[in-house]
């Protein structure tokens, strides 16, 4: 069976991570196209990642690279315009979080593949990480009872890329790029599609980026399911110090603690300092926790693995544009308990320009 060809839509961060993980770890995938807006970008993007054809224009590379999957991996502002187009085209996606801005844009989308009969797979490597996987198996085999409390963290001192701090283009601050990812894990440890009863939240501005972002920096949101569980999703771009991206489960027969980072290092000490230690590690002199297998640890190449061999067996990704829209649902939800102090209900709906207007009251 022909490789299954490949489409990137951007060329930053995560571009990178996903075009690591397709050259060695996916064999069935083919990457033939890159496209970004800036032309002499897009080319020097192809040749570094020896990638045959670049693009500029997005539609165009949808429509003329030849390819059967997109990978979207572009700001959120731009990601219901590339389903649309993938839609159109006949494309299958997997996509990049969070799915979109709205939740209006999401039903859109969903119902543009639905129509196409094509696939769309919310990329939450959270749901393939080795370390919260093997968490995820205990819980179902009963290792800790029944669970009672998920906790998961995620912080470091800022986004990549400057569009990250726009809310216009970003549709929100950190619970926008990082806090959607506990959310989706707490629903696929507590079997995939739980119903969310209530979200409540608390957001915190101008830490170390005043000036820089009306969005929030700093976030703790608390997500009460169906069956009694409790889902408390820690935040932050105000962090020093490197990535954190770690994990607790409670259950009435047990505890577990997964950290992301720290358990797959090497414990360093370096007087004058070396090239990477880890994601968003300031300073390599002193002590610093070395990873190694980063885009592995973080279960991009499982995600994109399963993707391509869903679209060539033709099965159900197991995080699907449905799961993408319910988390942007818990995402609403937070903004408007941050925005009332109360405790807001699901199902939500609001129609705004951008989730984080209902904390800004634009």
């Amino acid at each position: 069976m022909n490789q299954t060809k490949v489409a990137i839509l951007g060329a930053g961060f995560i571009a990178d991570i996903h075009l690591e993980s397709y050259h060695r770890f996916v064999p069935d995938a083919d990457v033939v196209a890159v496209y970004t807006r800036r032309p002499e970008r897009a080319e020097a993007f192809a040749k570094k990642h020896r990638i045959a054809r670049w693009f500029a224009d997005l539609e165009q590379t949808i429509a003329e690279s030849g390819c059967d999957v997109v990978d979207v991996c572009l700001p959120n502002c731009l990601h219901h315009r590339a389903v649309m187009a993938a839609a159109r085209a006949g494309k299958h996606v997997i996509l990049e979080k969070p799915l979109c801005l709205t939740l209006e844009e999401a039903d859109e989308m969903l119902a543009a593949m639905r129509a196409a009969n094509r696939k769309l797979m919310y990329a939450e490597e959270l749901c393939f990480a080795p370390k919260y996987e093997r968490v995820r198996k205990l819980a179902n085999a009963g290792a800790f009872g029944r669970i009672y409390l998920l906790k998961q963290a995620e912080k470091h001192s800022g986004p990549h890329s400057d569009w990250f701090y726009d809310v216009a283009q970003a549709g929100g601050g950190v619970i926008m790029d990082m806090g959607c990812h506990g959310l989706a894990w707490f629903r696929w440890m507590l079997g995939g599609r739980p119903r969310a009863l209530s979200v409540q939240a608390h957001l915190q501005t101008g830490l170390i980026h005043q000036g820089r972002t009306r969005g929030e920096e700093n976030s703790v949101v608390m997500v009460e399911f169906e069956g009694g569980a409790v889902g408390i999703a820690e935040n932050s771009w105000a962090k020093h110090g490197g990535m954190e991206d770690s994990a607790e489960v409670y259950g009435t027969g047990g505890v577990c603690y997964a950290d992301l980072f720290q358990g797959n290092a090497a414990l360093t000490y370096s007087q004058k300092g070396y090239d990477y230690a880890m994601e968003k590690a300031g300073s390599t002199r002193g002590w610093t926790f070395t990873i190694f297998e980063e885009a592995f640890n973080q279960g991009y190449p499982q995600e994109l693995a399963h993707f391509i061999d869903c679209v060539r067996h033709d099965q159900e990704p197991v995080v699907t544009g449905e799961d993408g829209r319910a988390v942007l649902e818990l995402i609403y939800a937070a903004y408007a308990s941050a925005g009332t102090g109360r405790k807001i209900g699901l199902p939500f709906t609001a129609k705004v320009a951008k989730p984080v207007d209902l904390w800004l009251g634009k």
